[in-house]
């Protein structure tokens, strides 16, 4: 049943995506996230340390009351009909995936590039990417939309993924609460460095297995879609640790090898300049269609990562 609930719901995000009209758990996380942050901040001394025992407090509770809300309605709904348990699994799966999302913003940035002004290019980044925006060139805009690319391919599908094949949507769920949180509070400015402390911390370590296995499925998707597979595995191996996150360059390094191109770099966030370390090797100049690029192998190595894992689901659920 879980199986089938994991299919539907990928197929509903590849033809649905996220429907505007529709409630999104993730949105439901942010308020939570907004609403608690002022009020454990109130409640701890206004001190590193208090900051830090906030914060703290804040990665305990949103992802464990994710999990227990999420698990209690699949639980009760399993109850009341399978038919009810199944519709609930199904769509909390489609909402934790991202394959579609990802693709039609990123296919958005490259339409801008191509037919419109450099302006609306870099507001269609901004809606994907972290980092300011407003002063791109039309090399930054392609650069920063193929490593959003690359990089959500490893938060936005391959760990949901996993998550749901070991523990269903509200395992999903939960380490969609984990990685909102980091990208809601788990900067290092004066603002969250101490507070946002755990919450970064916590997204590292949900997203270690899932980031490497990324990287792996990119490469294949790489041979498979025509890219240079070998020179994919070269860089990542040489470049995966070139970022301040333990997690980020894993793909990111793999979908430079794979285009031949040169990711990454100094990056302005929030006004300052960060001195980032490059990503693969400037074999030739990135331009626009490298976005169209990345995303046959988001969409390739997403289908290969969901066939795999369902098999060895099915296998060690054989075995037990």
């Amino acid at each position: 049943m879980l199986c089938a609930a994991i299919v539907c719901g990928f197929l509903l995000d590849l033809l649905l995506a996220d429907p505007a009209w529709m409630p999104h758990p993730v949105v439901i996380m942010g308020k939570a996230i907004t609403a608690l942050e002022p009020r454990l901040r109130r409640l701890f001394p206004d001190t590193p340390q208090g900051r830090l025992r906030a914060g703290r407090v804040l990665a305990a509770v949103l992802p464990l009351g994710t999990l227990a809300v999420t698990g209690g309605v699949c639980l009760g709904a399993a109850m009341l009909h399978p038919v009810l348990g199944f519709a609930v699994q199904t769509l909390w799966c489609w909402q934790a995936l991202a394959v579609q999302g990802l693709g039609k913003e990123s296919r958005n940035v490259y339409n801008k590039l191509t037919g419109a002004t450099l302006e609306e290019a870099r507001r269609a980044v901004g809606r994907i990417v972290g980092r300011d925006t407003q002063a791109l060139t039309a090399e930054g805009v392609t650069k920063a939309a193929v490593e959003t690319v690359a990089e959500n391919f490893a938060d936005g599908v391959m760990a949901p993924l996993l998550y749901m094949l070991i523990g269903g949507a509200p395992l999903a769920l939960c380490y969609k609460a984990v990685n909102t949180m980091d990208s809601m509070v788990g900067y290092k400015n004066d603002q969250y460095l101490y507070f946002g402390r755990a919450a970064a911390h916590l997204d590292d370590a949900a997203g270690y297995l899932p980031a490497r296995l990324a990287a792996l499925f990119w490469i294949a998707g790489a041979a498979l879609t025509g890219q240079n597979a070998k020179n994919a595995w070269r860089t990542w191996r040489r470049d995966r640790r070139c970022h301040a996150s333990p997690n980020s360059a894993q793909t990111e390094s793999a979908c430079a090898g794979a285009l031949g191109v040169q990711l990454a770099g100094p990056a302005y966030y929030f006004g300052k300049l960060y001195e980032k370390p490059t990503i693969g090797d400037p074999l030739r100049p990135i331009e626009p269609k490298d976005i169209l690029r990345a995303n046959r192998v988001l969409y390739t190595a997403s289908v290969l990562a969901l066939v795999l894992g369902l098999a060895v689901r099915a296998l060690v659920v054989s075995l037990l």
